[in-house]
């Protein structure tokens, strides 16, 4: 299968946009949306393109095709508008590799041993091994830190991709 890795949108409906196009336009099979949906947060700038009411449109569109896990600027009232269900944390098997997905702001509180960790909230892209296991963050959509681009990521198959907007492969893993 082909997952669309997606995380710290933050209400940036230009992005949200960019993304639900990649996913219509790319044969994906999924969207993994590990947090930070609608919100901007209180740290953060409003994005340029901050418009939440247009993200939930764009995103309820494809609701079925979303596994959403839940930022730590994501709120009741989110679960509300928006048509897919939210997890806390999960744990999955994704083209054959035991997979934990969290937002990240509890990261170092899980001691599991899965073959990759999937995860966002730092809004700075991490493809690295550590003890065996995969540690993926593919940065934020809306709002890059740490002079990243704004990126998202591809698995398939046992290949795990960060990928810029401009469609440039940032960092690249294959189990």
């Amino acid at each position: 299968m082909k997952y669309l890795i997606v995380t710290d949108i933050h209400g940036d409906a230009t992005s949200c946009k960019f993304i639900c196009d990649t996913f219509k336009n790319n044969s994906f099979d999924q969207m993994l949306l590990l947090g930070d949906v609608l919100y901007h947060g209180p740290r953060n700038d409003l994005p340029k393109g901050y418009n939440p009411k247009e993200c939930i449109k764009l995103l309820n569109e494809l609701a079925d095709k979303i596994i959403w896990i839940r930022g730590n600027c994501d709120a009741e009232v989110d679960e509300m508008v928006l048509k897919f269900k939210v997890n806390e944390k999960l744990d999955l098997n994704l083209n054959n590799l035991n997979c934990h997905l969290e937002h990240g702001h509890h990261l170092d509180e899980y001691n599991g041993n899965p073959d990759l960790v999937l995860y966002g909230h730092t809004h700075i892209p991490e493809c690295d091994l550590h003890n065996k296991t995969l540690y993926f963050n593919p940065g934020s959509i809306s709002i890059p830190k740490a002079n990243s681009k704004k990126a998202y990521g591809i698995l398939e198959e046992k290949v795990i991709s960060i990928y810029d907007m401009e469609g440039n492969i940032v960092d690249s893993f294959t189990f």
